[in-house]
């Protein structure tokens, strides 16, 4: 069996297994975990691509820009992670294979939903609803970097739930 690493970031799906799989709500997660949960799901997004051969029309690289992207790929890790926990039924794997067809199916309509594509992405574009302002998303641009722009969105990411945990402390104690 192949495996894939990329340079001082990939530390092998084997370690995310040494923990028990629990389902990951990203609207709650502090920001420490937020980071880890990044880096963790990143680590086997890109094992999952690599060891079935996925295209980017299931898993583009700029899938960490799309929510709806992120909310299936890591329900999926996490199903994943319980059917090969030691604590798994034997029979388990045969039913996230199950699944992972029909995740498959989800995620080539989400793809052709946001529009993100090998080359170039775009945000996720959003229906306005009358009486509601509509939002500037901004237009497509080029990927050049995928690692890099991983990087700094999950900074990104980070650095808002660091933001909202401090305003949080400061209410509490003030």
């Amino acid at each position: 069996m192949g495996t894939y690493e990329e340079p001082n970031d990939y530390r092998g799906v084997a370690d995310l297994l040494e923990r028990p799989p629990e389902s990951i709500n990203w609207n709650l997660l502090g920001s420490e975990d937020a980071d880890r949960e990044w880096h963790d799901l990143d680590a086997w997004v890109t094992w999952l691509k690599v060891t079935y051969g996925l295209p980017p029309s299931i898993v583009p690289p700029y899938w960490h820009r799309h929510d709806e992207l992120v909310w299936e790929l890591s329900a999926l890790h996490t199903h994943w992670l319980s059917c090969y926990h030691e604590s798994a039924s034997p029979s388990a794997p045969i039913a996230w294979m199950r699944d992972f067809a029909d995740a498959r199916h989800r995620l080539r309509d989400w793809v052709a939903t946001c529009g993100t594509r090998l080359d170039r992405d775009r945000p996720t574009r959003q229906t306005v609803w009358p009486g509601e302002k509509g939002v500037e998303l901004g237009g497509e641009v080029s990927i050049a970097d995928r690692r890099q722009d991983f990087e700094e969105a999950v900074r990104a990411d980070v650095l808002r739930r660091k933001t909202a945990e401090a305003m949080a402390n400061r209410a509490l104690l003030g």
